[in-house]
């Protein structure tokens, strides 16, 4: 990496590799989840994340580069973090309210490198794009707002009980 273009096209990368790796472990963490409105929350945000890999496709299209340049090692450490968690754990509301930090955890590395993503291209008169990462950006946000509303109302008081 020489420019901040370069850094830029790694960021979308990098996000583009976050988003497909999450969306494939996705549907073992939720076989796990017993709250229904929590198992309702992923399901909505795994349908917003094939959204969000769409767009990351459309914006590889337009700076000429593969999606695919990169592997997100950050994502990765996260998922085998919450796997190695949820292999500790019997289904239920502890394992419910555990699902939701390990979720809270990818999306805050999401948000995280979606707004670094969104600065690159509006700092390197990228408009457009810069747009559409603000979108993701702002999906992101609300996915940890319900995940913490969730746990906040309902799973961490049962897993309290537990």
């Amino acid at each position: 990496m020489e420019t901040m273009n370069d850094f830029f096209e790694h960021t979308v990368q990098d996000l583009y590799s976050a988003e497909t790796q999450a969306l494939l472990a996705m549907p073992k963490i939720v076989q796990r989840v017993q709250n229904e409105q929590l198992r309702q929350a992923l399901q909505v945000h795994q349908r917003e994340s094939e959204s969000q890999v769409i767009r990351l496709e459309q914006i590889a299209k337009q700076l000429g580069i593969d999606p695919d340049g990169e592997t997100c090692l950050a994502m990765q450490g996260l998922i085998e973090e919450a796997q190695d968690l949820l292999d500790q754990l019997e289904d239920g509301p502890l394992a419910d309210a555990a699902i939701i930090g390990a979720a809270q955890k990818m999306e805050h590395y999401e948000i995280a490198s979606y707004g670094t993503a969104r600065t690159l291209a509006q700092q390197t008169g990228l408009g457009q794009i810069a747009n559409l990462l603000e979108t993701t950006l702002r999906e992101e946000k609300a996915a940890d707002a319900k995940l913490t509303t969730i746990a906040t109302s309902t799973v961490n008081e049962q897993a309290a009980l537990v």
